[in-house]
């Protein structure tokens, strides 16, 4: 496989990718496929293989089948492209580490985890280093202007500051509709719905036995649309079984709890959803907190496929556009605060229903909360809501932030909440 640097579109991950190439022997990076995993390592390494499964004789998967050493070329970085297709590459690459103690060896690049974990023998702890990798967020894509950062947020810094183009409606739906892909960047906006079309595709034909188990693809479709249908709200299984059933025209169509549960961990295996955890650390009463975890599609783009969704379809029906922007959001803040070295909760008061759209955290412990709305016209009352939550808290939030879609400036109201565009942000 040859390497292309050129034209290469720089990531978030790429400095730390540098930096860990430098401390570790090798670096796992996993996330969906087609978020740009091999095209950001190869832009790292200084060779590489391709092990995808394949009947041809000459391909690097039939010589590693042979015998794995004829695919280390000792140009490292080397590249390993779906490593997880012959699991025994992860022992090897650990016991490569260990030889010689070098760091910056190996990248390995995958879009599940391995079909038979009983295969692998040893961690790789200390020498493997697991990174995640995700689709583009607005500011990688170009289109945040990125002149308000998180990290101001968290040094309550002063955000003023204007978009110099003002965001529409029709806008934000195309990029939503678009995703995060790369290699969506250079469709026409027809063309937009066309890759997240062809991933669920690739998915139900053939990702969902990617360990060996056949899985009803009717029944998978079924519950990706269920998915799709509940984006960005608290679900259990038990809705999506009976959601499932409801959509069905089968008379007693049937779907059981352990299937729902097998299915949704294939799911985050092949890194198709991802779970926004609860938040209740620092929340006094912590009895009453939500302890279920909201399911989010990698990319909101994802959920349109599945649902059919047109732009048109999405300024049509503001309350689903709501639900699809803030998925939006949820994405880039993911990505964004995991780059600053953080993790992305959300809060539920079980006995008040009250909810906190994003909370956003770093190593220390420091916080923020974040409500997410689509217009203008909701920024008062989720300003208060963000207050209310405060008022709970044991340790207080560092900031308070409503992200919009449809303002044009960056300001801080005068009850101390932000109020950002999301096409502003950057981490």
């Amino acid at each position: 496989m040859a390497l292309t640097k050129e034209g290469y579109t720089e990531r978030l991950i790429d400095k730390e990718l540098d930096e860990l190439l430098e401390m570790f022997g090798a670096i796992s990076i996993e996330g969906p496929k087609y978020c740009g995993k091999t095209w950001t390592a190869s832009n790292h390494a200084n060779s590489s293989v391709l092990l995808t499964k394949s009947d041809n004789p000459n391909s690097d998967y039939q010589r590693a089948l042979v015998d794995r050493e004829l695919i280390y070329t000792n140009e490292s970085p080397e590249l390993i492209d779906e490593w997880q297709s012959i699991e025994q590459i992860w022992d090897d690459i650990r016991t490569k580490c260990d030889e010689d103690g070098k760091s910056g060896k190996f990248i390995l690049t995958g879009s599940s985890v391995p079909a038979d974990s009983n295969k692998i023998f040893h961690s790789g702890a200390g020498r493997i280093y697991k990174l995640q990798m995700y689709t583009m967020s607005l500011y990688e894509s170009k289109d945040s202007e990125g002149i308000v950062s998180l990290k101001d947020l968290f040094e309550n810094k002063n955000i003023t500051s204007r978009l110099k183009e003002k965001p529409t409606l029709e806008k934000l739906a195309d990029l939503i509709i678009r995703g995060g892909w790369p290699a969506s960047l250079k469709y026409k906006k027809e063309n937009y719905y066309r890759l997240p079309e062809s991933y669920i595709t690739d998915v139900i034909d053939h990702d969902i036995s990617y360990d060996g188990v056949k899985r009803d693809k009717e029944k998978m479709l079924l519950l990706l649309k269920s998915l799709a249908r509940n984006e960005t709200t608290l679900v259990t299984n038990e809705k999506l079984i009976n959601d499932i059933e409801n959509y069905t025209n089968e008379f007693n169509y049937q779907i059981s709890r352990n299937t729902v549960a097998d299915y949704l961990n294939v799911l985050e295996n092949i890194h198709l959803i991802k779970n926004q955890l609860p938040y209740s650390e620092k929340i006094r009463s912590s009895v009453r907190v939500g302890k279920m975890a909201k399911r989010h599609f990698i990319d909101p783009s994802l959920a349109c496929s599945l649902l059919g969704l047109t732009q048109r379809q999405l300024i049509d029906d503001l309350e689903l556009f709501g639900l699809m922007f803030e998925a939006l959001v949820i994405r880039d803040l993911r990505i964004y605060i995991e780059f600053l070295g953080g993790n992305i909760y959300h809060y539920h008061d079980n006995n008040t229903g009250e909810e906190v759209d994003a909370i956003v955290e770093l190593k220390d412990g420091t916080f923020g909360a974040i409500e997410v709305k689509l217009g203008v016209g909701n920024i008062d009352t989720a300003a208060k809501n963000l207050i209310s939550f405060s008022s709970k808290c044991d340790k207080k939030p560092k900031f308070l932030c409503v992200i919009s879609g449809m303002i044009d400036y960056a300001y801080q109201r005068d009850d101390g909440v932000y109020v950002v565009p999301i096409m502003a942000l950057k981490p």
